[in-house]
């Protein structure tokens, strides 16, 4: 039995397709307040009848923060796909992100240990990463400061990271991705799909900040390839190529036939932009799109290396450009 948690959401979604075409059974995990919808609209770009497919899943309500509804989930499950977390750059929302990405994923690994599970795949993200020095190429190597890394989500999803190693530790065997920038179809008003809504309503500034990007269906490629291979307890950066946010905008632009972005904004700009846009939202009640990390970040050039995956799996990730064409004629 495979047991997954984050199911609907991006990748949990597209990894459930895959696990769907194997013989394997499975069962995912939902909350109370969650909708399916989004999730068969994934299944619905791969499958012309998704009926077969999605019936495969069993589908139990449980809350990774909550103990005792996680009992039953784990009876008979030999192999753990850990996708659910929490993401924000909201200060405000800190707490609530320790509680899942940490606390959950604690929850998680001791279930798994207590229940014998073979394996546990934890996606992370390159978040957890630390920074290169002088700009050189980041990898697997580079050591994560808390200090130069000093946002919610990067804590929260680096401490989640230890309670896999610790799991290590007690005998579970592990492995954890960080993808960089996740492309993907579905979910187009929330997490990292956004971009494709956005653009597609109209985007006229851009930065020259770099970061990498990588496809989503690469990223359960890669999940699925690790866990059912003999590699353990190592971790692995996923990124296809490293771009700028100009490019990545300018490339959806040109798919959907829109105007491509073409006012530069200025790091001094940005500064004023987040603080402006903090008080709005206060005043409104809503989360900021831009907070003082995502303003600093837009800017920030970061590289990553994709060498290790390619070298221990032999992956060949798809193309951005490829990507790109093929998540906005989804759209």
């Amino acid at each position: 039995m495979i047991l997954v948690t984050g199911g609907t959401g991006l990748v949990g979604a597209h990894l459930l397709v895959q696990l769907t075409k194997r013989e394997d059974k499975i069962r995912a995990i939902l909350r109370k307040s969650s909708n399916l919808k989004s999730v068969q609209q994934v299944f619905s770009y791969y499958f012309d009848d998704i009926s077969p497919y999605f019936s495969k899943i069993e589908w139990v309500e449980a809350d990774i923060t909550d103990i005792n509804s996680l009992e039953p989930v784990f009876e008979n499950v030999n192999y753990v796909y850990h996708v659910a977390a929490m993401i924000s750059f909201h200060p405000k929302r800190y707490k609530d992100m320790r509680k899942i990405n940490i606390e959950g994923t604690a929850n998680i690994v001791n279930f798994s240990i207590a229940s014998g599970v073979r394996k546990i795949c934890y996606v992370s993200s390159v978040a957890t990463v630390g920074r290169s020095i002088e700009n050189q190429t980041i990898d697997e190597s580079s050591e994560w400061n808390i200090e130069s890394s000093n946002y919610g989500y990067a804590i929260t999803k680096y401490g989640a990271e230890m309670e896999v190693w610790r799991g290590t530790q007690e005998g579970l065997d592990a492995v954890i991705i960080n993808p960089g920038f996740i492309l993907g179809e579905g979910f187009w008003n929330s997490g990292s799909s956004k971009i494709f809504s956005k653009v597609h309503s109209g985007i006229k500034y851009y930065t020259e900040g770099v970061t990498g990007y990588v496809d989503v269906q690469d990223v359960v490629k890669s999940m699925i390839m690790l866990m059912d291979g003999s590699i353990k307890n190592e971790r692995f950066i996923l990124v296809s190529e490293n771009l700028s946010y100009r490019a990545v905008f300018s490339e959806i632009a040109k798919s959907f036939g829109k105007k491509e972005p073409n006012i530069k904004i200025s790091k001094f700009l940005s500064e004023i932009s987040w603080r402006v846009v903090a008080v709005l939202s206060g005043l409104k009640g809503n989360e900021p799109l831009l907070t003082k990390h995502t303003s600093k970040s837009i800017h920030r050039v970061s590289e990553f290396s994709n060498a290790k995956i390619k070298s221990s799996i032999g992956l060949v990730f798809n193309p951005i450009s490829n990507v790109i064409e093929r998540v906005c004629a989804n759209f």
